[in-house]
């Protein structure tokens, strides 16, 4: 476990802001940042999770956070719910950690949400896609930050389907995060008027793509969707490439979670064309691109996924609801994240929805030609902004206890 302490100014049990008294409950605020560090989804997390969540401690300390002590510690989950699940108790009984960020992973996720309703405490989840966090999994302290299947299937899949690609055949990973979006990606193209011919399952972190995609090309689907992530779906593109699988005019391939970090191990060779959905990038305009300047100097020169830069927004919006609230509880943070405006440099138009899903604009992206791309990171060009109040899935009373009937 690392940790990164930072601070300003001299602390007590009691802080003053503005002249009030507040009960921070043992003089310090405490995120922790549960990641993959060294597992398939380590790149577009891990590392740079942990950069992005000190960037905000830095901000928040030069403005709304003057005068408060915060500390940040870091832990690899090895994508193994019972694995993070003890590391997140650790954390709370034993460390006094306030908030869990991150939590790259859907099981892993899971696992932590159920965990912090009864123990309490804050949990922002930037990392993992499964729609099940703000559905029947939902929790008054919880927050799903910046993606999740459906708003990767609403773009992507409907998208392509509006096109004219009507069939589709999933090779799936097979866990929650893998079946909740092929679930919404299925949903979206049968509501535009396509049809699903199959799926075929694979395991987390395969190194043989080579079956389930013959397998999917058999099928002769118009579109043989990827609904894998991380290590898994750069594995499964290069092998599809490869065997020529999906690049024909009958048959295209279709990666539903892809991050910038996927298309920087593919190359442009490989992953020119994709189109997908993503939450952030860092070219689209003068904010994102000071954002990027300053973390990429940090993480080796490499720039933020959408997962890292969810990482930043949330961490940076808990701490100035602390700071708000004058107050570390989390029951009292939790209402006071609900009512302030999230207003940083990564997110547009956010909100945050009694489910907890955190609502803001996505983009419509596709990989630039190597000949289209100016330089170092120049991937993505931005084919559309899909909506805040459209690229999520609308609220759900029968699935969230949260939402009044």
């Amino acid at each position: 476990m690392k940790k990164t302490v930072l601070a300003m100014g001299a602390l007590a049990l009691t802080l003053s802001f503005g002249g009030a008294q507040a009960q921070i409950s043992d003089g310090v605020v405490k995120v922790g940042i549960l990641t993959d560090m060294s597992g398939p989804y380590s790149a577009m997390g891990g590392r740079g999770s942990v950069v992005a969540s000190q960037m905000a401690v830095e901000d928040c300390l030069k403005a709304e956070c003057k005068g408060m002590k915060i500390e940040i510690i870091s832990a690899d989950h090895l994508n193994k719910a019972d694995i993070a699940a003890s590391k997140a108790r650790e954390w709370i009984d034993r460390d006094k950690v306030d908030a869990i960020a991150d939590l790259t992973n859907s099981s892993v996720a899971l696992s932590v949400q159920k965990l912090m309703k009864e123990k309490g405490g804050i949990a922002m989840f930037s990392g993992p896609a499964t729609t099940r966090l703000t559905n029947e999994d939902c929790s008054p302290n919880g927050f799903h930050w910046m993606f999740d299947t459906y708003s990767q299937a609403a773009g992507t899949a409907a998208a392509l389907t509006k096109l004219g690609q009507k069939s589709w055949y999933f090779v799936t990973v097979d866990y929650a995060f893998g079946h909740s979006l092929e679930k919404d990606a299925s949903e979206v193209v049968k509501r535009n008027g396509g049809t699903v011919l199959g799926a075929v399952r694979h395991p987390l972190n395969a190194s043989d793509f080579s079956s389930f995609l013959v397998q999917a090309q058999g099928s002769k689907a118009q579109v043989i969707g990827l609904a894998n992530g991380g290590a898994d779906v750069v594995s499964a593109i290069k092998q599809a490439r490869e065997f020529r699988i999906g690049s024909g005019k009958d048959q295209r391939l279709a990666a539903l979670l892809v991050f910038l970090s996927d298309v920087h191990a593919l190359g442009l060779e490989t992953a020119q064309g994709l189109v997908y959905a993503d939450g952030f990038y860092w070219d689209a305009d003068d904010r994102s691109r000071a954002f990027a300047k300053r973390f990429e100097a940090l993480n080796k020169g490499a720039k933020p996924t959408m997962v890292q830069a969810g990482v930043y927004s949330s961490v940076y919006h808990y701490l100035k609801s602390v700071a708000a609230a004058k107050s570390d509880d989390s029951k009292i943070v939790a209402q006071k994240m609900r009512e302030l405006p999230i207003k940083d440099a990564v997110m547009n138009n956010a909100s945050i929805r009694p489910d907890g899903r955190v609502i803001h604009d996505m983009y419509l992206v596709q990989v630039k030609t190597p000949a289209e791309s100016k330089g170092a990171w120049d991937y993505l060009k931005v084919l559309s902004t899909i909506p805040a109040d459209q690229a999520f899935k609308p609220m759900d009373a029968a699935a969230c206890n949260l939402v009044k009937k």
